[in-house]
């Protein structure tokens, strides 16, 4: 039995506000999700939308066919980037505490992740654009404590 995901992340500047959405396939079953922060980046948002994705499949018997447009994230497991910024302890990385969360979360399912080109007609990564960019349009965003705190300890 497979699971498919189509996944996006968008911003308002880089940074500035931001948003993910996704949208989850199984059988006839149809799941979105979407949320906002008030200040992040376009790959912070394309990783969560993935971990959120991810966390919300309780059970992992199912494979998993996850796309995507992000270079940032497909690459990141398909060239064995990932692993190398483990074995580093995920420093000197962008993103450490995303890709701690992503990890934990990958290695419990069978995924295969495919890239699509962003804007191209497809119709489930056009969706989870719509949705990603409707939600940082959203009034009372969250907050990225970790980017906002990150940005703070460097000034």
């Amino acid at each position: 039995m497979k699971i498919v995901i189509y996944t996006d992340g968008a911003c308002s500047g880089n940074p500035g506000p931001g948003g993910y959405g996704a949208v989850l396939l199984f059988k006839k079953h149809r799941k979105e999700i979407s949320g906002g922060f008030r200040k992040t980046t376009n790959n912070r948002m394309e990783l969560l939308a993935v971990i959120l994705s991810l966390e919300a499949i309780k059970n992992s018997d199912f494979s998993i066919t996850l796309y995507s447009d992000s270079s940032y994230v497909v690459n990141a497991v398909e060239k064995g980037w990932l692993t190398t910024w483990k074995k580093r302890g995920f420093t000197k990385i962008k993103n450490p505490d995303l890709w701690k969360r992503f990890l934990a979360v990958y290695q419990k399912h069978d995924i295969s992740f495919i890239w699509v080109r962003g804007h191209d007609g497809n119709v489930e990564n056009e969706r989870c654009d719509e949705l990603a960019v409707l939600a940082y349009q959203e009034k009372d965003l969250h907050i990225d404590e970790w980017y906002e705190e990150s940005i703070s300890n460097r000034n």
